[in-house]
């Protein structure tokens, strides 16, 4: 399978549409702290966004209530993949990204058959603590190496500036998160990463 170039992840369903109608076509709702009911509420919304403007809609960690929504796509971290019930996930036929951060964490998600691995950080991020190191570019070339034909998403304190490093190293897919979010203007940046991962992936 083929991703977008650009990936964007959202923290709640009402970012989308502010973002989506600027081209935005994969995205991830990657939503904390919220209860089952808030939850299920959110990943429906943000599930009838991504219709509405024919993006993708990955499901950050809750796979149950994303095959209970009718999703597609579900994104799980190490911990979660763990207590993840993997053969209800393909049997829903829903697609499968995997974190990963080091070179027992990508046996472990190559064992999956995912759909696609992200890597990360390649850069020091601001999102959340990390007890993993910058991952650099040289290991997106020796992730991609490894994995073959399989997406490599590249994420972890990415800019614009960035995005061209983490392609010319292999990576299929950037991923931004405070980038936009934090930014001023978030749907002109949101614009302005499209264009820049359209001309260089």
């Amino acid at each position: 399978m083929t991703l977008d170039p650009f990936y964007l992840i959202v923290d709640r369903a009402a970012w989308l549409p502010r973002l989506l109608p600027q081209g935005v076509k994969l995205v991830q709702l990657r939503a904390k702290e919220m209860d089952e009911a808030a939850l299920r509420t959110e990943i429906a919304t943000a599930r009838d966004y991504c219709e509405r403007y024919g993006a993708q809609l990955v499901v950050n960690d809750h796979w149950k209530l994303a095959i209970e929504a009718g999703c597609d796509f579900v994104h799980l971290g190490q911990e979660d993949l763990e207590v993840a019930d993997l053969p209800a996930i393909r049997r829903a036929g829903m697609r499968l990204g995997l974190s990963t951060h080091d070179e027992a964490e990508l046996e472990t998600a190559l064992a999956c058959e995912p759909d696609y691995v992200a890597l990360g950080p390649v850069y020091p991020t601001i999102l959340k603590a990390m007890r993993w190191a910058p991952q650099g570019l040289e290991r997106i070339t020796a992730w991609k190496a490894r994995i073959g034909a399989v997406p490599l998403v590249a994420i972890g304190g990415l800019t614009i500036e960035r995005a061209a490093g983490c392609f010319a190293a292999g990576a299929d897919t950037v991923c931004a998160v405070t980038d936009v979010l934090l930014n001023a203007d978030p749907e002109k940046r949101a614009r302005e990463w499209i264009a820049a991962t359209r001309v260089a992936a």
